[in-house]
This record gives C-alpha cells, structure tokens and sequence, in this order.
C-alpha cells in the first residue's frame, strides 16, 4: 500500500491538535489551586511564605 498525503486541511488539524496537546502537558501544574504536583518545601511555597511575613508585618 503506498503512502498517502494528507490534504491540507487534515496536515493542519494534525498539527494544531499534536500543539494543543503539547501545550497541555506543559500547563496542567500551572493551574491554580493544583497543588498536588508541587513540593511542599517548592520555591512558591518559600515565596508565600515570605509574602505573608512582609504583608503581615505592616
């Protein structure tokens, strides 16, 4: 059988879909109030931390 070429439209659905997808990998720890990926001693949570002593200290 040989090998068929996609039409224009289906290469770019194919493209757009394989992107979305990409994308959504990348951003489903980027969520708010998803913390089940992030560690508890993260960066963000040191950064809260001292935004809260600074917010609190005024």
């Amino acid at each position: 059988m040989g090998v068929t070429r996609l039409k224009r439209k289906d290469r770019r659905n194919k493209t757009t879909s394989r992107l979305e997808v990409q994308f959504l990998k990348l951003a489903t720890n980027i969520e708010p109030g998803s913390r089940s990926a992030e560690k508890k001693g993260n960066q963000i949570a040191k950064n809260n931390e001292a935004l809260a002593k600074a917010a609190a200290a005024k």
